[in-house]
């Protein structure tokens, strides 16, 4: 019984990430006219419920790894659910999520709600490189102490920021940004190249309580305070970028 506990804790990432997709799924994109008769086209805010659903997923993702260290319930099984949960939450969610804001995107051009589905489509190498990046790393005995490659919650949760990014902030470019066809298309590749990829990563573990240990992990807590001070949302990628450039720049550091 003991052991099935972290289980649990998997099985909610799963159901956190189901309920984002269909959070995503059921508003649509809206039509609206506004007073001088304009028509605008709108992604319904409910859609940002799905990246609090991401968030959530990824705070269960972190406590069932932790919950299985401490009752020393880690097992293969528990390996494989984990994987199977985090290509639903971090990759196909995050997929939707992209693919709704490309759908934005056209929808702004003449007969772009006519759009081609091929346009679209893109959005979905998110997920499939999540998945290939989960395989590989259930079978590579080498990334115990760092990661080969993004991990694919680091991923899900900068994609899940772009909702709360377009919803929340007050600065026009960024909202802009985020329905950018082209900016998109370019996340879509970089994000994806990066989880499958074998660009050594800095893990969230801890060899030893130490400063000379600790300290990237500290430097990316204080760009998310400061940066989510002055850039509300946008925080979110600026410390997913400033986690990946700290990991190139002590990549000799990690695999030692």
């Amino acid at each position: 019984m003991r052991k099935q506990v972290p289980n649990v804790f998997t099985l909610l990432n799963l159901v956190f990430g189901c309920i984002a997709i269909v959070v995503i799924l059921q508003p649509g994109l809206m039509l609206n006219v506004d007073e001088n008769g304009q028509q605008t086209i709108e992604i319904p805010q409910k859609i940002f419920w799905a990246s609090i659903c991401i968030g959530l997923a990824a705070v269960v993702d972190f406590l069932d790894g932790l919950i299985a260290r401490a009752l020393k319930a880690s097992s293969e099984m528990g390996k494989q659910l984990d994987s199977l949960a985090d290509v639903v939450s971090f990759g196909v969610a995050p997929g939707m999520i992209i693919f709704e804001f490309l759908r934005r995107s056209y929808a702004t051009q003449p007969n772009g709600l006519d759009v081609s589905i091929l346009w679209l489509l893109p959005a979905f190498i998110i997920p499939c490189a999540g998945a290939y990046r989960l395989a590989r790393f259930n079978i590579d005995p080498t990334q115990a102490h760092y990661f080969k490659g993004v991990p694919i919650p680091a991923i899900g949760l900068c994609i899940a920021s772009f909702p709360l990014i377009y919803w929340f902030s007050n600065t026009i470019w960024m909202i802009e940004l985020m329905v950018n066809k082209w900016f998109l298309y370019s996340v879509v590749l970089l994000l994806s190249y990066l989880m499958v990829s074998s660009i050594p990563i800095m893990a969230l573990k801890f060899k030893k309580l130490s400063f000379n240990a600790i300290w990237p992990f500290l430097f990316i807590l204080v760009v998310a305070i400061i940066s989510a001070y002055f850039l509300g949302w946008m925080a979110v990628p600026v410390s997913f970028i400033a986690y990946v450039v700290l990991s190139l720049l002590l990549k000799q550091r990690i695999i030692s």
